[in-house]
């Protein structure tokens, strides 16, 4: 899908659905960046959405930074920030974070996004996961497959929007396929261009 149509397609998704949206690693600025114009501008800025971005790969500062560039309402969005301890970026706590100490902690994960989502009740409620491959790292596979099926799940039948991003490589392979059988549907960001 290009990367531009994006956001419509994740318009058009109902409540209660799990998308992995897989980005070419040889392009990942430009599909990180149209990934979150689609999740935090377009769908996260409609004016029942609430938006829980669990960041693993970038700290919530950085994705903030991003966000505001984009125009995204502090009150629009909450970060469950599990990467900023372990980077030692952890200076300037941002208001709408709230931190975990590090990515293997996934039951506090489940946890803190449980509490975000009871905190901010709206009607279109989504979460962003990023990313699938960085909690591969800290996490064993079996693992990361138990809390995935758990969480998803959970946000299934909370009617949460659930978004996942992961970069594809031969590595991956597993990981994909892990995902595969727990998601509705996969974009593949940039493919077929």
């Amino acid at each position: 899908m290009a990367p531009a149509d994006i956001g419509d397609r994740l318009r058009g998704l109902p409540g209660g659905s799990a998308v992995a949206l897989k980005l070419d690693p040889r392009e990942y600025a430009d599909h990180y960046f149209a990934v979150l114009n689609a999740t935090l501008r377009d769908i996260g800025g409609e004016t029942d959405a609430h938006v829980i971005y669990i960041t693993v790969t970038n700290p919530a500062s950085f994705v903030w930074g991003l966000a505001q560039a984009l125009d995204v309402p502090a009150d629009r969005i909450s970060f469950v920030d599990v990467i900023s301890h372990i980077m030692m970026n952890y200076s300037n706590p941002l208001a709408n974070a709230t931190y975990i100490e590090t990515p293997r902690a996934l039951e506090e994960i489940m946890l803190r996004v449980d509490y975000l989502l009871r905190k901010f009740p709206h009607p279109r409620a989504i979460v962003v996961v990023d990313s699938l491959n960085a909690l591969a790292i800290h996490n064993p596979r079996e693992l990361l497959s138990e809390f995935f099926h758990i969480f998803l799940t959970n946000l299934k039948s909370r009617n949460v929007l659930t978004l996942i991003l992961m970069t594809s490589d031969e590595e991956a392979g597993g990981l994909e396929q892990m995902l595969s059988l727990l998601v509705d549907e996969t974009i593949d960001v940039g493919g077929g261009r």
